[in-house]
């Protein structure tokens, strides 16, 4: 996973050795803070539905001051505003078990889990923007482009991953020790290595140095249909992740094991990892459009035996097939977004992905938790199927969208 020889060796020199594993574990808070959440207050109030409400309130409020948070960094820089950012979300993953366990109301509780969610250090979009920095600060112009591919598919493969590490480790440290124990971990790693990732010597630039010089296009080329279809594929993504966890949580509950979740779903991670980083190696006439339909049909035979199994083996056997289609799917759909990006828009086209990705996580997972507790696992285990079916119908409309005549050509611009 920390292998930097991709990005370019112009780029390794220039970012430092320690940048990409230092840049990787300090995603891992992110990953960690909506699972760990729902995986505590499950286990402490016994409720999948107010578990699923704080998972997504977490997550809703990562996803409404990400813009805000980013629009702080074009102005001040990244160290100023990761800093502050960095602590207060330490702090407030560090009281949250605290709250759970005591007799605090569930609307406070509520309240705190937006708290964490907003303060949520987006250490995603800031790595990708302080590497374009650097790529165009330290690699020649005739190069630029393809060390910008290599370094966003590494930066693909790299957001995967830890959405399948995170949980994994929630359910290894709950499962092992204690259901708090996975939140005050995160706490314990953002106040670490957001604060070192934030003065890293790599974040010096100026926010000037970041920013393109690419006349910007009319803003309604976000709203193009082959554009609209991936970030709706993107949603469903999310949507499948939200749902996966919370039904196989509910699952696992009805026989005092729920706390075992995130070990389970680690084992997803198993093909995922795999398959999402060696997309760089298929051939190019295996078209992205293409690799959406083939693994997003994975994706959704392997939910469909999700949806069916009745006891853990059928759900480990489900949760490794998944990882084979969820993985390479979703690196496939930043790759387009960023081929997609409207020129001098690409900051804006990651944040409306990684915004799509946060959103249908915590909205599945609220609702996903309602189900469950109304209709039974059962019904739940069905869910990520839906989300799945989701991915396959934009990728149908998405092939759709680019064989017709009137669309518009991609302006491939690096994504920050």
């Amino acid at each position: 996973m920390f292998h930097t020889r991709r990005p370019g060796n112009a780029l390794v020199r220039s970012a430092g050795l320690s940048y990409f594993p230092l840049a990787f574990i300090a995603r891992l808070p992110f990953a960690m803070m909506t699972v760990g959440v729902l995986t505590l207050v499950v286990a402490e109030r016994g409720s999948l539905t107010l578990g699923g409400l704080n998972s997504a309130a977490a997550g809703l409020g990562t996803a409404l001051a990400g813009p805000l948070l980013g629009a702080a960094v074009d102005r001040l820089g990244q160290r100023r505003v990761l800093l502050p950012v960095g602590l207060v979300n330490a702090a407030l993953l560090g009281a949250f078990p605290f709250v759970v366990t005591s007799t605090a109301a569930d609307p406070v509780l509520l309240a705190l889990s937006v708290l964490i969610g907003v303060s949520a250090p987006q250490i995603s979009p800031m790595s990708r923007t302080r590497l374009v920095g650097l790529i165009r600060r330290s690699v020649a112009p005739d190069r630029r482009d393809k060390v910008v591919n290599g370094t966003m598919a590494y930066e693909s493969a790299a957001d995967e991953t830890v959405f399948v590490v995170g949980p994994f480790l929630v359910g290894l440290l709950a499962t092992a020790l204690a259901p708090w124990l996975a939140v005050a971990a995160a706490a314990v790693l953002t106040l670490v290595f957001v604060t070192w990732f934030a003065v890293h010597p790599s974040g010096r630039l100026e926010p000037a140095a970041t920013r393109t010089t690419t006349v910007q296009a009319p803003a309604g080329e976000l709203f193009r249909a082959p554009l609209v279809t991936v970030v709706v594929g993107t949603l469903g993504v999310g949507l499948f992740f939200g749902a996966t966890l919370t039904s196989l949580t509910g699952f696992l509950a009805a026989d005092g094991d729920g706390d075992r979740a995130g070990l389970l779903y680690g084992v997803m991670g198993i093909g995922s990892a795999v398959l999402a980083l060696g997309t760089a190696a298929l051939s190019t006439r295996f078209t992205l459009p293409a690799r959406w339909l083939t693994f997003g049909a994975v994706l959704l035979a392997a939910a469909v035996l999700f949806a069916t199994a009745r006891s853990v083996p059928a759900l480990v056997v489900a949760l490794a097939v998944l990882g084979c289609g969820i993985g390479p799917t979703l690196v496939t759909l930043y790759g387009l977004g960023t081929r997609l990006s409207p020129a001098g828009r690409s900051a804006t086209t990651m944040t409306m992905l990684g915004s799509a990705v946060v959103v249908g996580q915590a909205v599945a997972s609220a609702v996903t938790g309602l189900v469950t507790d109304s209709l039974g696992a059962g019904t739940a285990l069905a869910l990520p199927a839906l989300a799945a079916a989701l991915v396959v119908v934009a990728a149908v409309a998405h092939t759709a969208a680019v064989r017709r005549p009137t669309a518009v050509p991609r302006v491939p611009v690096p994504a920050h």
